[in-house]
């Protein structure tokens, strides 16, 4: 088969090293300047504790300020595969906690059906707040929330990065092409230290609009095992 295509997390214009602070009760600054603050504050986070942290003090995404609390992720810092959403709803707004609605409980099962679940398994979003009634995130928020997310994948470190849906896809994939066109498609993440194999599927929200494509589904989930067992 050909090779997969090579794809890094997107590059923005080079700034300045000493991006500005975003302190804690300021008014949210301007999306450059709050991209910056992002970028610097997620690439000094040690940890993946140090990087939670980081998120609940930044005050550079709107989304923040109307949103309950900061979604940050779930399951297994260890596990050899991470999934991907977009962004919180109502019901992880609430819990804190990425896919814990109707959408989370599908996605309990689609994992549990290649023997995973949340001890052996990493869920993250791109986006860590929700957006005022579910609203699609804006370019200029994802831009914001982007660095934190790559940060988070570098220090997960996964064998395997599931993206879940058209948002996620493109935004950590770098690709313009929809998710019927990407799923079931092998991509090269490169965090800049490693390599990551990454495999795009339909969100679970999807699936419960659309059934018919949980066969599909199915088949990207089983390409995943397959890797997983080495195999």
């Amino acid at each position: 088969p050909p090779p997969a295509p090579r794809v890094a997390p997107p590059v923005e214009p080079s700034r300045p090293v000493a991006a500005p602070t975003v302190m804690r009760g300021e008014a949210a600054p301007a999306p450059d300047v709050a991209i910056a603050s992002a970028r610097e504050a997620a690439r000094t986070a040690p940890t993946l504790e140090a990087l939670r942290e980081l998120m609940q003090s930044f005050e550079g995404c709107a989304l923040k300020h109307t949103a309950t609390r900061l979604v940050f992720a779930d399951g297994n810092p260890k596990a050899r595969i991470m999934l991907v959403g977009e962004a919180p709803g109502r019901d992880e707004d609430i819990e804190g906690l990425p896919f814990v609605g109707r959408s989370g409980k599908l996605l309990d099962l689609m994992i549990g059906a290649i023997g995973l679940n949340r001890t052996t398994a990493y869920i993250a979003n791109v986006i860590p707040w929700r957006p005022p009634g579910n609203r699609t995130p804006t370019p200029q928020e994802t831009q914001i929330c982007l660095p934190f997310i790559q940060r988070q994948i570098e220090l997960v470190n996964p064998d395997v990065l599931v993206t879940l849906g058209n948002p996620s896809t493109q935004t950590l994939l770098s690709t313009r092409e929809g998710i019927m066109r990407t799923r079931g498609r092998w991509f090269d993440y490169d965090t800049g230290q490693r390599t990551i194999r990454a495999l795009p599927t339909f969100h679970p929200a999807y699936l419960l609009r659309s059934p018919s494509y949980k066969r599909l589904a199915w088949q990207d989930l089983r390409a995943v095992a397959k890797v997983l067992a080495g195999t």
